[in-house]
């Protein structure tokens, strides 16, 4: 038997509460990760004999070592978070069903 009376289709989407927040957070992201690949340039070209690259942070071949490693954790870091805030806007809009009541894929 079928009852239609009170359904509502709109109750199965979930409220967004807004993705300003994930936006931000991709952006601030994309910053880190832009930041972390030009510290790590820097660091690398300071270990390859252009010392004048870092300036007066460049003491010896360890601090280049370091800031090639700082730079390096950073553009992961920021890889990392942007995904995580695209994974989260994109399944804002899903739909708010049990997964055993989808349509099976084989």
């Amino acid at each position: 038997m079928k009852q239609s009376d009170g359904f509502d289709a709109r109750r199965l989407r979930p409220r967004s509460a807004g993705t300003w927040r994930l936006r931000l957070g991709a952006a601030f992201a994309a910053l880190l990760a832009t930041f972390g690949v030009l510290l790590s340039m820097a660091g690398i070209a300071a270990l390859l004999g252009q010392h004048s690259v870092l300036g007066p942070l460049n003491e010896s071949a360890v601090a280049a070592g370091l800031f090639a490693l700082i730079g390096l954790a950073l553009l992961y870091v920021g890889v990392m978070l942007w995904r995580r805030c695209r994974r989260r806007s994109r399944h804002a809009s899903d739909l708010s069903m049990a997964p055993h009541l989808m349509k099976k894929r084989d």
